[in-house]
């Protein structure tokens, strides 16, 4: 018994720690953000804890809104109990109908103490008018003024063979206040009891009450080893706080601090809200369940697995292609404007890698010169080998944000990370053709080209003279004095003919200043490409976000939102979900 006695102080004191300030405006916030957390988790809860909320959150509501004013108190039990003739010790009046015959209370019996209104109540406890009975009238005086307030019932046997009695048990047990449940020595441990109903009540344990009735055919010492079995039978029914109280309905013992303890409740003006909060807790609980702690709110961005998502689908949509054309287009036009005269009708033999790719350079579109423009997207179609890895992207990104996920969020997540491909495949589309790709022309590279057009000059004129010395000669014609540089000879002439000098260095000079062009022109392309690499890269992660990872992140935002909505205190429910935004890992 002492291992009991520990367990149950234990049970208590946990759930002491964790309980809420019971009060009317703190239940109806409660249930507001329990439904609010329902209507967010939608399907991605646990369907049957769903299913369960529902009438419950209706009931709280309806109660909440017939006030506290009434204390509903129940007396339930199997056939042969002695709950009926326990009422009518409770009621002082023979009420209720007492009999050996199984079953014998066939429809709730009501008594009402007090002159406050009632009717609406009993109404909602459908208790038909014909049997509901004023407990008081002028002869009692103020014998029964601390009942003021309780609307007893006596329900039927919830053993009974008619599906109609068990029925009317299930609606009313889910909607009085306070549950009396009274058993006899011989059925304390009846499983349907245990399992139909006390077990579901796990958490209540305030609002339910056991009254162990035929005491009076018990020993002391086998009385007191009954009340200590159904003890430890509460303890494992999720009951530990649920008290129980020895009666007798025959022979009045127990009855009166029963009857006190029905008049506390009723002086308290609680136990309606109590029921309120259990029911609402036991929702809570069993939502709860349906999620899970420690999940991090990342943007979109940090979700993980968002860098791998970003390069496969650049892949898919030829981002590589592009920006090696940006770079290879870039020499190009460099060489066009620096490269050795003598040599650059060749490039012309080439198409230009923009317009392999249907990209047509800004000026050509009638804008100013200095760029180019997406204005079509032929980049030819995703491989299947690159659709299957933006495929194991999704798939990547789904697996690492669900992982600390129940599976039925894990399940949205995958399905937010998996949209139409032809929604995605469009949507790159058009983020592309919106990127203007840069289209660098330096100022040196004009002037690079007057000197090599100087070169050029050069060589050609010195190419002109040596025509024209060779003609002269040829015809025989008087020599015609030749300029000439470099170190003088004995004679006094110099050693290197100007017009030699001229070809040979215009030549020599133009392809010297076109092999320097040409590595300061690399840089230039380098530097464009990581450029068109990041415009690029920021226009496919814009869809990339739109397409899965926003959506991805709105799924654990709204989880956390759920969660936050069903934690004790959730009234501060969106709040609390924001603040919990971190890196991903």
């Amino acid at each position: 018994m002492s291992g009991l006695r520990d367990r149950v102080g234990a049970l208590r004191g946990r759930r002491a720690e964790e309980e809420v300030p019971v009060d009317a405006p703190a239940l109806a916030e409660r249930l507001a953000a329990l439904r609010e957390a329902v209507a967010l988790g939608g399907e991605r809860l646990d369907p049957s804890a769903v299913a369960a909320a529902g009438p419950v959150l209706d009931r709280a509501d309806e109660r909440l809104r017939l006030g506290s004013d009434r204390t509903v108190v129940a007396l339930a039990g199997a056939t042969g109990s002695g709950k009926s003739s326990l009422f009518n010790a409770l009621s002082g009046l023979p009420i209720a109908q007492v009999g050996a015959r199984r079953p014998t209370t066939s429809v709730s019996t009501a008594c009402v103490w007090g002159p406050e209104p009632a009717e609406e109540l009993l109404a909602w406890l459908e208790v038909p008018r014909r049997h509901r009975t004023e407990r008081e009238s002028a002869l009692d005086g103020d014998d029964e003024a601390d009942l003021h307030g309780l609307v007893l019932l006596d329900l039927p046997d919830h053993d009974s063979t008619a599906d109609a009695h068990r029925l009317e048990v299930d609606r009313l047990v889910r909607l009085v206040d306070l549950l009396v449940w009274v058993v006899d020595p011989q059925k304390y441990a009846d499983d349907a009891l245990h399992a139909r109903y006390l077990r579901r009540l796990a958490g209540h344990d305030d609002v339910v009450l056991m009254a162990l009735n035929q005491v009076d055919r018990l020993g002391a010492e086998d009385a007191a080893a009954a009340e200590g079995d159904l003890r430890r039978l509460l303890v494992e029914d999720g009951l530990p706080g649920a008290d129980v109280l020895a009666v007798s309905a025959r022979t009045g013992q127990g009855v009166p601090a029963l009857r006190e303890r029905l008049a506390d409740a009723v002086a308290a003006r609680a136990v309606a809200l109590r029921r309120t909060a259990a029911d609402l807790e036991q929702v809570r609980g069993a939502l709860l369940a349906g999620t899970a702690d420690g999940v991090v709110v990342p943007t979109a961005g940090e979700v993980p697995g968002a860098g791998e998502l970003v390069r496969a689908l650049g892949a898919a949509a030829g981002v590589p292609a592009v920006v090696d054309a940006v770079e290879a287009d870039t020499r190009r036009r460099a060489a066009r404007r620096t490269g050795w005269l003598p040599l650059r009708w060749t490039g012309r033999l080439r198409r230009e890698p923009l317009r392999r790719l249907g990209l047509a350079p800004r000026e050509d579109a009638g804008g100013a010169p200095g760029g180019a423009e997406l204005v079509v997207s032929s980049v030819p179609a995703p491989t299947p080998s690159q659709r299957a890895a933006v495929d194991l992207a999704g798939r990547h990104v789904a697996a690492e944000a669900g992982r600390p996920l129940p599976e039925r969020w894990r399940g949205a997540v995958r399905a937010a990370a998996a949209p139409a491909g032809g929604d995605v495949a469009d949507a790159l589309d058009r983020a592309l053709v919106g990127v203007e790709l840069p289209r660098p022309t330096p100022r040196w590279w004009a002037v690079a080209g007057v000197l090599q057009a100087l070169l050029a000059a050069a060589a050609l004129a010195g190419l002109l003279w040596l025509v024209l010395l060779g003609a002269a000669a040829w015809l025989q014609l008087p020599p015609v004095p030749v300029p000439a540089v470099g170190p003088e000879r004995t004679d006094g002439t110099r050693v290197l003919p100007l017009p030699t000098v001229l070809l040979v260095g215009g030549l020599l000079g133009g392809l010297l200043l076109s092999a320097v062009t040409a590595r300061v022109a690399a840089v230039t392309a380098r530097r464009a490409r990581r450029t068109a690499q990041e415009r690029l890269d920021a226009a496919v992660r814009t869809v990339a976000d739109g397409a899965v990872l926003a959506p991805v992140a709105a799924v654990l935002a709204e989880h956390e939102r759920v969660r936050a909505g069903l934690l004790p205190g959730g009234g501060g429910r969106a709040s609390s979900a924001s603040g919990r935004r971190g890196r991903a890992h």
